[in-house]
């Protein structure tokens, strides 16, 4: 079985890869799982300076939930222990007092996007989009429409969360959203060189401001989740995500079939 996560030491800066491209690096939650492990790991090791998280591929940085994890959710007993994994992992992230920097070398969407925004410092390239993509999926937009409005503000947040549209380039760095934008191929070296830059500042002085951010931003969060938790429930309760998603996966299957009939034509000659 191919390792989803790949961790690797650059100098003194892990860089932790989500290792699904096929998938977009979709989140599993076995796959939060091995980061929230590894990044409690790194944080407590001291030959460790900084964190730098990337997807594999060109494709995504992290397109979300993988929808084939919750199509069949049962509203009563798979949401909330959907949802405990996810604030785990982004508690878990937040936590670290060394500098966190995403390296998005694609596409990051729904909790993707949302993870982005755990980061400190955001690396991208000028083709990357990022957004919160959830209500399209069926799925209510909830603890993306917190993170979204502590980076944002109230009026571009809510237009995001209903639009479940992503935004370019020039949008994402007019909204401070992306801290750097650099050629496709420098976007994991330039995050690498971010961490280090932190790290070289004073320790204490990063880790008590890192701190400060968190004592602010935890307590919405927490609270967010606790409401995605009934609200999740409710829609899930209502049918309507896993119509969604099962409509999802019979376009995506009937697009691979009439790809398959075009293929099998051009080779017998039909046209």
């Amino acid at each position: 079985m191919t390792d989803e996560i790949l961790v690797e030491n650059r100098d003194g800066v892990a860089v932790i890869t989500l290792n699904r491209p096929a998938a977009l690096n979709a989140w599993t939650m076995r796959m939060q799982d091995r980061v929230r492990e590894r990044v409690a790991a790194l944080a407590a090791d001291d030959a460790v300076r900084g964190i730098v998280f990337t997807g594999a591929g060109e494709r995504a940085f992290c397109a979300g939930q993988d929808l084939a994890e919750t199509a069949a959710f049962d509203a009563d007993e798979d949401v909330d222990r959907w949802l405990d994994n996810f604030r785990a992992l982004y508690e878990t992230v937040l936590q670290v007092d060394k500098p966190v920097v995403a390296a998005i070398n694609g596409v990051a969407a729904g909790s993707g996007y949302q993870f982005t925004l755990l980061c400190d410092v955001r690396v991208a390239h000028s083709e990357v989009t990022m957004g919160q993509t959830e209500v399209s999926s069926g799925i209510p937009s909830i603890t993306g429409m917190y993170l979204t409005r502590s980076a944002l503000g109230t009026s571009r947040m809510l237009e995001l969360m209903l639009s479940s549209r992503l935004m370019g380039m020039d949008e994402l760095t007019a909204v401070g959203l992306v801290h750097h934008v650099v050629p496709r191929e420098r976007v994991l070296d330039r995050a690498i060189e971010v961490a280090h830059e932190i790290a070289a500042l004073p320790t204490v002085a990063v880790a008590l401001t890192k701190r400060r951010y968190r004592e602010h931003l935890l307590p919405g969060l927490r609270e967010a989740f606790a409401a995605a938790a009934r609200i999740d429930k409710e829609a899930w309760a209502s049918g309507q995500p896993q119509q969604v998603m099962r409509e999802f996966f019979e376009a995506r299957k009937a697009r691979k079939t009439r790809g398959a009939e075009r293929a099998a034509a051009g080779g017998s000659g039909r046209s």
